[in-house]
């Protein structure tokens, strides 16, 4: 180098981005740990899944169409419904931790056998699934999952995460939550559902586009049976 010349100091883009990224990733941490801890008391006004509704609404050029949707406390719902969901969903929802380990290996090894990865989801992830997140099915996506899975199963009970789920849950077009699901199919509140009712919701939850608890296929009666005497042999 030339005497009397000095060199020009680098250049600190790189270390902004980092900054950056640092408090935008500090920010999400923060902001999903609060935003968790105050859906432990708080009824969820909406959640992603009906906010991604509309965007397939005004993308398909359908306008505005109304959710069906009425939150409703723990104790204004059927304890059948809460077994139903259990019996249909997650047996081994009250063991876990938010994750059911042999489900997620049967998964995994199916897909590294050409197979989809689908089918582990517990009732926790399902929760953090479709009140936070998009429909998506990627590696990102699962990663914000597990996130949000981890802080629920931490600050929330198990009643809790139930109720959440049974209130965002989507039962038909347009139609979420066991209290305007009841109302719609049985003209009932949601405390009114007897066991064979509550059966049905749940057997309808894998598609219930597809599924519908007002046409009932022979498939879903099928189903519907198989909840009941799930539910039967659950422990209280």
């Amino acid at each position: 180098m030339p005497p009397g010349r000095r060199s020009k100091p680098a250049s600190g883009w790189p270390r902004r981005a980092k900054r950056l990224a640092t408090y935008a990733v500090g920010f999400f941490l923060a902001g999903s740990l609060l935003l968790v801890a105050a859906l432990r008391v708080l009824p969820a006004p909406t959640s992603a899944f009906m906010l991604h509704q509309h965007i397939d609404d005004w993308v398909e050029g359908k306008g505005y169409r109304p959710i069906s949707q009425r939150w409703v406390s723990r104790e204004r719902i059927s304890a059948h419904a809460f077994h139903a969901v259990v019996a249909s969903e997650d047996q081994l929802f009250y063991q876990h931790n938010g994750f059911d380990v042999d489900a997620i290996g049967k998964a995994f090894n199916r897909y590294l056998r050409g197979g989809k990865l689908r089918g582990a989801s517990t009732i926790s992830q399902q929760v953090a699934k479709n009140l936070f997140l998009s429909p998506a099915k990627n590696f990102v996506r699962k990663a914000f999952e597990i996130w949000f899975t981890v802080l629920i199963e931490t600050l929330w009970n198990k009643q809790r995460i139930l109720e959440v789920y049974l209130n965002i849950a989507e039962f038909g077009d347009h139609l979420f939550g066991i209290e305007a699901a009841s109302r719609h199919y049985f003209g009932i509140p949601a405390r009114q559902l007897s066991a064979a009712q509550a059966a049905l919701l749940a057997a309808t939850l894998p598609n219930p586009i597809l599924l519908k608890a007002d046409q009932p296929s022979a498939y879903l009666l099928k189903r519907q049976s198989w909840i009941l005497g799930q539910m039967r042999a659950l422990p209280d």
